[in-house]
This record gives structure tokens, C-alpha cells and sequence, in this order.
């Protein structure tokens, strides 16, 4: 029961993070006001990391210049005693110029080398064996692209961050009951309870995974829509609270100001990325995710052309 109740957590670890980036980079002059008078909140985020430099970064991202960059996205279910594993792991790929997001979601039994270890393992090992800069190591060997910085999201972080903006609205378009509540066809209102498991229901659902990210999708735009009205303004301070206690960043304060001033129209165009053709197979006893060469290289290639490198 306990496993099941994770496995269904995990589902929603990414969205957080990626609510994280996206409210930084759509914020607005009252969003850089509340970085500078919540600086405490933003500072409690920061995480510096002791990582060598790419060797596949060239030259040192420069915000003021608009470079391309790119975001390690990292859910981690942390246990007492325990050094956790990455159970979501996606990477974001920003370029300010073409106004483009990408986005490329690794399923977590990917079968590639861990970076540090010199053997293939589950790419979510990395995290358990090496923390956030083994993890980043590996994506980057395995994508072939500079991993510049990451964003860590606590799994208990979300049904927080959501209630911290008042709750949300949605439009639903299946009605179903999952996880104790009852979510009926249309525009419907949720609190964090109620949208983790809007969100993350795909069983019930003929569309699969497919289903599962509309609604994702939904309530992230919602998320976004309360925290930018002008209704949701003397929340901030809850909204950094939660975001502090949950979610921590090698981006440091002067960095996210950078970005929320030259970084908005990327969001204008967000674009996932689907790892295809890949299958699962017994190696060993152990069941791995094993995605076709071919395959790599084509994710590698869009990411590289977005990122002009």
C-alpha cells in the first residue's frame, strides 16, 4: 500500500518543478518587487553545488545576453535514513531568442552509464549514488548537451504550492472519482488535496499518459493564472514560503532576476518532447527502460539545434 501511495506521488513530482520555472520566467514587475522583499524565502532555495565545469559548455551562460541554457528538473522522494532517488527527472531547454521552451521527460528506469560509477545502471540511481551533481552528470552524458542547472522539488511540495495561491480552477473534460473525490465535466475548483489527484489519475482515463498530461497542463496554467492576478498579490509571501520549504536551486537570487527580466518569451512556446521507441527488458533479473540509439541521437540533435550548440 505504501509503494502504491508513492508511485502515485511521484506522478506529480515533475509538474512542480516545472511550475517553479515557469512562474519565474512569466512573472512580472510585481514578481521581481516580491524576489527583492521575500529575499529571505528565495534565499532558502538556494543550494550551491560543488560540480567541474562542462566540458560540453564552452562559455559561461550569460543571462544579460539572452544565451540559451538548460534545466535539470529533479523530483526526489527523500525518506529518513535514506538518500532518496530522482523518481522524476526532466530537462528544459530555454532559448529567449526563438521563444521556445523544450521539454524532454526521462523515464526513470532509463538504462544508460552513471557518470562517476563506470557502469550502466537506472539513470534515477544517479541521484542515490552521487546526489544532484552525479544526477546531473549523467542526464548531460546521456543527452550530449550541457546541464547548466537544476531544480529540486520536494514530493510533498505541490498540494502545498497550490493551496499558497488559493487554490485553482480548472476545465475538466472527463468526469471520473479517483482518490477519494469526485471530479465533475467542466470548470471545476480544487484545493492541493484535490488537484494532486485531479492531476495524476491516468488508469480511469482511455487516453492514458495522454489524459493524465492535459490535466497536468491545467492545472499548471491555473497555478500561473492565480499567482500573477492581482487577487493573489498578498499571497506572495505564503507562495515563496512554500516554494522555499520545497524546492531547492543552484540558481541563485541575482540569476532569477536575470531571467525573469530576459527569459518572458520563452514561455510564449513550450514544447515536450516525447522519448520514443524505447521498451523494457530483463537484464540480470532487473527490469530496465532501454531506449534505441537512434532514439538518443534524435532527442540529442533537437536539444542541441534549440540550445545552438
Amino acid at each position: 500500500m505504501r509503494a502504491k501511495k508513492h508511485a502515485k506521488k511521484r506522478k506529480w513530482l515533475k509538474v512542480t518543478g516545472i511550475i517553479f520555472l515557469l512562474i519565474l520566467i512569466v512573472g512580472g514587475a510585481y514578481a521581481y518587487y516580491v524576489y527583492h522583499t521575500l529575499n529571505k524565502s528565495v534565499e532558502s532555495m538556494h543550494d550551491p553545488i560543488d560540480r567541474e565545469k562542462s566540458d560540453k559548455r564552452t562559455k559561461d551562460v550569460k543571462f544579460t545576453e539572452k544565451d540559451p541554457f538548460s534545466v535539470l528538473l529533479l523530483g526526489v522522494d527523500e525518506r529518513s535514513n535514506d538518500a532518496g532517488r530522482s523518481d522524476s527527472l526532466i530537462v528544459l531547454t530555454i532559448n529567449p531568442e526563438q521563444e521556445s521552451v523544450k521539454m524532454v521527460s526521462i523515464p526513470r528506469d532509463t538504462l544508460t552509464e552513471i557518470v562517476g560509477k563506470g557502469y550502466e545502471d537506472k539513470i534515477n540511481h544517479a541521484y542515490a549514488f552521487g546526489g544532484v551533481e552525479m544526477a546531473m552528470d549523467t542526464v548531460e552524458n546521456f543527452l550530449d548537451i550541457p546541464i547548466d542547472y537544476f531544480v529540486q522539488v520536494n514530493m510533498e511540495g505541490f498540494e502545498e504550492i497550490v493551496n499558497a495561491v488559493g487554490g485553482v480552477t480548472v476545465n475538466n473534460d472527463l468526469a471520473f472519482s479517483d482518490g477519494g473525490f469526485t471530479f465533475e465535466e467542466g470548470q471545476i475548483e480544487l484545493n492541493g488535496d484535490e488537484a494532486l489527484a485531479f492531476a495524476r489519475m491516468r488508469k480511469k482515463d482511455p487516453r492514458g499518459d495522454f489524459g493524465r498530461q492535459l490535466r497536468q497542463r491545467e492545472v499548471i496554467q491555473a497555478i500561473i493564472k492565480e499567482g500573477a492576478s492581482v487577487s493573489s498579490l498578498w499571497r506572495f509571501d505564503n507562495i515563496f514560503e512554500a516554494l522555499g520549504n520545497n524546492v531547492k536551486t543552484n540558481l541563485t537570487f541575482d540569476e532569477m532576476v536575470d531571467i525573469q527580466k530576459h527569459y518572458k518569451a520563452a514561455a510564449k512556446d513550450m514544447e515536450q518532447i516525447k522519448i520514443d521507441g524505447g521498451s523494457g527488458q530483463t537484464i540480470d533479473g532487473i527490469w530496465y527502460y532501454v531506449v534505441p540509439e537512434e532514439e538518443v541521437q534524435r532527442i540529442q540533435s533537437l536539444l542541441k539545434e534549440h540550445m545552438e550548440i
